[in-house]
């Protein structure tokens, strides 16, 4: 019985979208938040004049505005992520809930 809704499951048109969508959509942010961390870390470890320039006649270097720039893009991205799985994603889930539940309810017998 199990195996069987696995492969309904599985079959379900909404199911595929749901995976081929949320997969791209996850590896896209996913790169997007590699890039800007690696990029940190390595404009860190191979131009660090650039990060110590002072900005202004201020004591406050470049790295810190670009470091506040990281966190602020995770929160963002994050914050993208969970309003499209909200809006999509839970949507086609729900729908492939319903179509799961649908085929396992017993047919009642004519009488």
């Amino acid at each position: 019985m199990e195996q069987d809704i696995v492969q309904r499951v599985k079959a379900d048109p909404n199911y595929q979208k749901l995976v081929k969508t949320r997969s791209r959509y996850s590896w896209t942010l996913a790169w997007a938040v590699m890039i800007v961390y690696y990029g940190f870390t390595a404009l860190n470890a191979f131009d660090k004049p650039f990060m110590a320039a002072k900005i202004g006649e201020g004591v406050m270097s470049r790295g810190v505005p670009i470091g506040l720039f990281v966190i602020v893009f995770t929160v963002a991205i994050t914050g993208i992520y969970v309003r499209r799985a909200n809006r999509e994603f839970d949507a086609l889930t729900e729908a492939i809930h319903k179509n799961a539940a649908a085929a396992t309810e017993p047919v009642e017998a004519a009488a």
